[in-house]
């Protein structure tokens, strides 16, 4: 019995130093400088319940990269080159509550409430604070309202849930069934009857990766169409929960060089439309010389016969022409760096068991958060 008892302490014991040896890995490798790789290490912390590393680097990242920081040398600069190579990314409205979520389920998970309630605030702050980068966002607000109720504040989670129902601003167009179900909540809220199971929050999928292409027509966003890869899953209610899509976080990056929004960023973009196209001729104007100038001399060198030189200057001045559009897409290309590692959407329910909510049913790569 004593050694079953010993073997079970020793195993469980080796597992915690595991956890510990990984968590120290991941924070070595947090890098401040590279912020999109720090935000993508915060999530596969949080992931691997390293809610330590969370609240350490979080903190950092979550001060250190909520301005920007005008240059104009830098900003100049950046007309005649790819969009974002010398400014450093700036987090979007959305990433800097969503960054605030995670601090606070850190500090949940390690029995910190006041801590936790104090990044709440944040990150009611964070959506209406008017940064370069601002708006309001429903997915936070759902977060935000849920964590409230499990830190059993419950008149704190009703205005979020009352900016919910009554869609104001950037909310307008939030799904109507989710309306009804913040409602509900409301409802409950008033007549006192708390979720007695308590609330879970799950994060599901991977969000898609972001692709462009030039729209002169039909665009406000510049002359930029951005898109995702993938579509993202749709909205769902039920008795015992709901879930909401990150739609509304990729909008924000598809509308990063809306002239109402960043205008600065769009008088870039334009600027370096004819930038671009000229660094494109370059290599086809350079790769014609090529060709005409290599069939030239091979003309003359074989007194008019034609040889193998002349082939080789249409392969080569041929391939060099074919990088013309590479450049030019390269050098158009949008700033489009964001936070990656984050859910496609998320399911927040009170079933105590997740195969009795509805809206997980199906849900590749569900995994609980709260």
């Amino acid at each position: 019995m004593w050694a079953l008892i010993i073997l079970a302490g020793c195993q469980y014991a080796t597992l915690n130093e595991r956890a510990g040896v990984g968590c120290v890995e991941l924070a070595n490798q947090i890098t401040l400088s590279d912020r999109i790789l720090t935000l993508n290490l915060l999530s596969d912390a949080f992931s691997q319940g390293c809610y330590g590393t969370v609240i350490d680097y979080g903190a950092k990242a979550h001060s250190a990269f909520r301005h920007k920081t005008f240059s104009v040398l830098k900003e100049t600069a950046s007309m005649f080159i790819p969009d974002g190579t010398l400014t450093d990314y700036v987090l979007e409205s959305y990433e800097r509550g969503y960054l605030s979520f995670l601090l606070s389920a850190s500090y949940f998970k390690t029995h910190k409430a006041d801590d936790a309630k104090v990044e709440l605030r944040q990150l009611d702050h964070e959506l209406f604070t008017p940064l370069y980068n601002y708006g309001e966002d429903p997915v936070n607000l759902v977060l935000s309202a849920v964590m409230w109720e499990q830190l059993g504040e419950p008149s704190e989670a009703r205005v979020d849930w009352l900016r919910l129902r009554d869609q104001v601003g950037a909310l307008r167009d939030l799904n109507v069934n989710l309306r009804t179900f913040a409602e509900f909540q409301m409802d409950r809220i008033d007549r006192a009857q708390p979720i007695q199971s308590g609330w879970q929050i799950y994060g599901i999928g991977r969000f898609p990766q972001v692709d462009w292409n030039v729209e002169f027509l039909g665009s406000s966003n510049g002359y930029f169409r951005v898109s995702p890869k993938r579509g993202f899953v749709p909205a769902c209610v039920s008795e015992t929960g709901a879930r909401i899509s990150t739609r509304n976080w990729f909008q924000k990056i598809a509308t990063r060089h809306n002239h109402a929004y960043h205008p600065l960023l769009n008088m870039q973009s334009w600027i370096r439309l004819p930038v671009g196209i000229i660094y494109g001729l370059v290599p086809m104007t350079a790769g014609a010389g090529v060709v005409v100038g290599g069939c030239v001399a091979d003309a003359m060198l074989s007194e008019g016969r034609g040889g193998a030189l002349c082939q080789l200057s249409i392969v080569g001045g041929v391939a060099l022409m074919a990088k013309g559009p590479e450049v030019i897409e390269g050098t158009l290309q949008p700033d489009l760096r964001h936070w990656e590692r984050i859910p496609e959407a998320f399911v927040v329910t009170w079933a105590a068991d997740p195969i009795q909510e509805p809206c997980l049913s199906g849900m590749r790569g569900a995994q609980r958060m709260i």
